[in-house]
């Protein structure tokens, strides 16, 4: 199957192979939130995304 490549752009894999992303939808509304919120919004999270999902549709990025 044919890699997400919209998604991936998105995603990093680090060195222990972990697959990391920004959480979506933090980038709007943000006025009148605490600073401390807005940096932490900023932070990316891991991805937990079953093996089977991951070779399916993210077979470039798991190598």
């Amino acid at each position: 199957m044919k890699t997400n490549k919209s998604y991936t752009k998105r995603i990093r894999v680090t060195k222990t192979g972990k697959l990391v992303a920004r959480k979506s939808g933090q980038d709007h509304f943000n006025a009148k939130e605490s600073g401390r919120t807005k940096n932490v919004k900023k932070h990316p999270v891991d991805l937990t995304v079953p093996k089977r999902i991951r070779r399916q549709y993210l077979s470039k990025v798991s190598k």
